[in-house]
């Protein structure tokens, strides 16, 4: 509803104004009334209104100065009409001089004052549809520098955008925030993930409020990483009243909760400054590859769990070296042994679990290097990521980072690297594309199809992404989109027994994936495909 102020000297007046239109159903609502220029302008000091309808002759301040007065000193932005019992040029002059949206002469007939209401309700939807795609382009712009800044390719000009619209505290952080796809007890496809993504986009706008422009969407430089960037200050949380791991946990609970999912965050190192922010980033991305390693978090600061002082520092380097031989060469007992040697090591150095974690930290990029150099055209720290999870979910009562799961892993990591060498995509991809034709009703999944065919699941997903530009689990719900469409057309089986044939065992779901196909329900595709046969 727009507030309206009515201005009169005489009460009758106020009161017919008052009755004289239904101004609910026109999208109004009285706000308020006053009996002259000085009583409205102690009213607009503490109320907001959407529209002033005033008298335009009025003891002391009549209802030109009164324009005059709010317009100079930008009281209030309301629209104003201005009543008048004078038909003199001179009156209308003035008023559209000081943006007055109209001039009516008295007396006021009711389709007059309809049509200038339904005129102020027009204009207004107008300038909020304007100012709301304005600000739209001054976020997109905003967030733009933002990421420039982020991934450390910005100049002057980025810096200079993000420093005269934002402030920060002196020292700053990158937040990582995503939806945890490990929690998960199904593989999503890309279209359920994006939707993650913007709900947890959403929950964290709405949660940092005023701040909501620190909050950028899509950050990461690979097309499958669906995340959400947060550039955190310390004010944030002082203005709460509480600490940054506090706050940091009740973003996280709010996240959750307004999603209904699992959601991880990490948070890069304290930099000194928002130019800065690029090395913070680069240490969020080095927790999210590592998180396969260590115990189970929802909440990762780079300070506690990798971060230690340059006088702690002991790296196995030898030990690691070695080991990364035996994994590049795939030599399954020298694996073993190596990876016992470097426990070994780390055991004899009574290192403390941040050192470990940094020994195997400096492992995995190791493993990282030697598999982009191979193929940089997927995202090899997801892959590693995905063998990580895949390795310790293989066998019970071993620990994340362990020696078990670290041998484990780089059993897996062994065969990976061979099978980059061998480019084994071709033969592979074509064997997939024929399961999926013969064997679509049944439940096709990557992690059998990586077994039968002898190629890890993580490279396979991968290698499927970046062939069909899709994940295999989106490319099998089309193929069976399809033949259910098929089956609509040249069969009369009912809906129920086609989704059941091409796989789905859930009617409502099949319905939901048949509408996101095809835009319509299968009992309407149907009815539409034999109403163009007909006719």
């Amino acid at each position: 509803m727009l507030r309206v102020l009515l201005i009169d000297d005489e009460p009758f007046i106020l009161q017919g104004l008052k009755v004289l239109v239904d101004w609910n159903r026109e999208g109004f609502e009285i706000a308020g009334t006053a009996s002259d220029g000085q009583e409205a302008l102690d009213y607009l000091q503490s109320n907001q209104v959407d529209l002033i309808i005033t008298d335009i002759k009025m003891p002391g301040m009549d209802g030109l100065e009164l324009l005059e007065k709010i317009r100079n000193e930008k009281l209030s932005a309301a629209y104003f009409v201005i009543l008048s019992g004078y038909a003199e040029f001179s009156y209308a002059q003035k008023a559209m001089q000081y943006e007055c949206s109209n001039y009516m002469l008295k007396p006021i007939e009711k389709e007059q004052l309809i049509k200038i209401l339904q005129s102020v309700r027009t204009m207004h939807e107008d300038m909020k549809k304007s100012l709301q795609k304005r600000q739209k382009m001054e976020r997109a712009y905003l967030a733009r520098n933002m990421i420039s800044l982020i991934l450390g390719k910005f100049d002057d000009v980025n810096l200079g955008c993000i420093r005269e619209h934002m402030s920060f505290s002196k020292s700053v952080r990158y937040i990582e925030i995503e939806l945890d796809e490990m929690l998960l007890e199904e593989e999503l496809s890309d279209q359920e993930k994006r939707n993650y993504q913007r709900k947890i986009f959403r929950a964290c706008t709405d949660f940092l409020k005023e701040y909501a422009d620190h909050c950028v969407f899509d950050v990461s430089s690979h097309e499958k990483i669906y995340d959400i960037g947060l550039v955190y200050c310390d004010f944030m949380a002082e203005e709460m009243g509480i600490g940054e791991k506090e706050y940091l946990e009740r973003l996280h609970s709010f996240c959750e909760g307004q999603c209904s999912a699992p959601v991880a965050i990490m948070a890069g190192k304290r930099v000194t400054d928002i130019s800065n922010i690029a090395k913070s980033y680069t240490t969020a991305c080095m927790l999210r590859s590592i998180q396969g390693f260590q115990i189970k978090k929802k909440i990762r600061i780079y300070e506690e769990d990798v971060q230690v002082g340059t006088s702690g520092i002991i790296l196995c380097k030898k030990s690691i070296d070695e080991l990364v031989r035996a994994i590049e060469s795939n030599n399954q007992e020298e694996i073993t042994r190596c990876t016992g040697d470097f426990f070994q090591e780390m055991y004899q150095k009574n290192l403390s679990e941040k050192i470990v974690n940094l020994n195997i930290s400096y492992l995995l990029f190791q493993l990282i290097h030697l598999a982009s150099e191979q193929d940089d055209g997927v995202n090899q720290e997801e892959i590693l990521r995905l063998i990580s999870e895949g390795s310790f979910q293989s066998g019970g009562g071993i620990m994340r980072g362990s020696k078990d799961h670290i041998i484990r892993f780089a059993h897996t990591y062994g065969d990976y690297l061979t099978q980059l060498r061998q480019r084994v995509s071709g033969g592979v991809l074509a064997e997939i594309e024929k399961e999926v034709q013969e064997h679509y009703a049944q439940n096709l999944t990557l992690k059998e199809l990586g077994e039968k065919y002898y190629i890890n699941s993580a490279y396979l997903g991968q290698l499927f992404r970046k062939k069909y530009g899709q994940s295999f689990k989106d490319y099998l719900n089309g193929y069976r989109m399809e033949q259910a469409a098929d089956r609509l057309l040249r069969t009369n089986e009912k809906i129920y027994e086609i989704a059941e044939a091409v796989g789905y065992h859930d009617m409502d779901y099949f319905v939901n994936r048949f509408i996101a196909a095809k835009g319509c329900t299968p009992a309407k595709f149907r009815k539409q495909a034999h109403t163009i046969i007909m006719g």
